[in-house]
């Protein structure tokens, strides 16, 4: 039931009324005529007096608080003019409208902030890595520039330098680019049946000498899977199983074992990737797949990381409708697991229908 200033007035004259006429009955000689006299008087007077005070005290100053809140063209405050004359009590359903609205403007500035501190960073972070390449290769090309060309040796060792930093960032351009097409859908997706076996053995070959060099073996399991037919983008899952494995190398100890694991559920193929090196302490494993976040910065630079393998992992499995997900103990090693669809299935697209197979 809704309340205004009238009714309130209207419901507490009668009350005064009535009091006042029980009083008076009590009161010998007192004629019903001014009874009646005194009832209407009452009734009018209570009436006025308690509709102005509620007005003038309450509803007014609510009243000019909407106003207020109007001028201020808050245009997403959401209470309107006759909900507040209407409720029993304005005041606290205007404080409780106005306290969630703050709270839900704090949460956005709050959002807004981290944003902030999450773009300075990144502007900071691409700013150093692509300075560092292009420095290197500038001062190798200064320096036979200054006259170090004379000397073949010293000319080939410099170039060969020079080359190795515009490689790296080659490698963190295109990357960039990558990222930024994944991160806003640009990057289209091509669905096809693909054996992800055989994806596996074309990548431990191209990583074979790599993985030579520190004496990592690379095995696939189990030894008996003949194939493993998903639903995926050929490339793009490639170059998810080529950034894992690539970083297990990397990062893993040497000497040590690196295993692809594929295994078939009802309607999916888990894939882990796991290796046998120093692990990942915990206080790291949740912010591994941020653009640019590394570990050990310096042990990263050198061996040639661009930061953001772990990032575009996480982007190209989000497009496929999966989730990357990592586990790992100090000493013992890390593991990195993900789901694709089996041959046959459908994938999820954006407008909530489903891709099918090519």
């Amino acid at each position: 039931m809704s309340f205004s200033p009238r009714i309130i007035a209207f419901f507490l004259a009668v009350l005064i009324t009535t009091v006042s006429i029980v009083f008076l009955s009590f009161v010998p000689n007192v004629s019903a005529a001014m009874l009646f006299v005194v009832g209407v008087s009452s009734f009018f007077a209570s009436f006025f007096f308690v509709f102005y005070t509620i007005d003038i005290l309450v509803f007014r100053e609510v009243e000019q608080i909407y106003k207020t809140i109007q001028k201020l063209k808050i245009r997403d405050f959401d209470i309107s003019r006759k909900t507040l004359i209407r409720s029993v009590n304005p005041i606290k359903k205007l404080n409780s409208e106005i306290s969630t609205y703050v709270a839900r403007k704090q949460q956005e500035i709050d959002e807004l902030k981290k944003m902030e501190v999450f773009r300075r960073e990144f502007l900071a972070d691409v700013s150093h890595e692509l300075k560092t390449p292009i420095f290197a290769a500038q001062g190798f090309i200064h320096t036979l520039l200054d006259g170090a060309m004379e000397d073949p040796v010293i000319l080939e060792r410099f170039l060969n330098k020079a080359a190795k930093s515009l490689d790296g960032l080659d490698a963190l351009v295109r990357d960039l680019v990558t990222l930024s097409q994944v991160e806003k859908g640009d990057l289209k997706m091509h669905f096809e049946t693909t054996d992800l076996r055989h994806i596996t053995e074309e990548i431990f070959e191209q990583l074979e000498s790599k993985a030579k060099t520190r004496g990592v073996t690379l095995k696939i399991k189990p030894k008996e899977l003949q194939a493993a037919w998903v639903t995926a983008d050929k490339q793009r899952i490639s170059q998810v199983i080529t950034n894992l494995v690539d970083n297990a190398i990397k990062y893993g100890k040497e000497n040590g074992k690196i295993i692809v694991e594929i295994e078939e559920e009802k309607k999916y193929f888990q894939v882990s990737i796991e290796d046998d090196g120093p692990g990942i302490s915990p206080e790291h494993l949740s912010r591994i797949f941020e653009r640019f976040y590394r570990i050990d910065k310096s042990r990263s630079r050198e061996t040639g990381g661009t930061g953001l393998g772990l990032a575009i992992v996480k982007h190209i499995l989000n497009a496929h409708h999966s989730k990357i997900s990592v586990t790992s103990k100090i000493d013992k090693g890390t593991r990195f697991t993900f789901k694709l669809p089996v041959a046959g299935e459908l994938i999820p697209n954006k407008e909530g229908g489903k891709v099918a197979q090519h």
